[in-house]
């Protein structure tokens, strides 16, 4: 089974990003990633921002890291 294909049906992205989006990397830049319980941001010493989804450790479906925004996310639960 290709893993590409059974990912897709879980996650779903936004067609693309704008350079200006890109360069806020802000809340909205993450998307549901901004505002769900599993995901912890990273940054790294350069600057980068990155969110590190912590289902990837118990479920295959869910990536370490996702490609952002994440638009729909079926393991999305909002943070209290």
């Amino acid at each position: 089974m290709n893993f590409g294909k059974r990912l897709a049906f879980h996650l779903r992205y936004a067609p693309g990003v704008s350079q200006s989006a890109e360069k806020g990397a802000g809340l909205s830049a993450a998307g549901l990633c901004a505002e769900c319980v599993h995901a912890r941001r990273i940054e790294s010493s350069h600057g980068s921002v990155f969110y590190l989804c912590e289902l990837f450790h118990t479920d295959p479906r869910f990536p370490k890291y996702p490609r952002l925004p994440v638009l729909s996310c079926d393991g999305y639960k909002k943070k209290l």
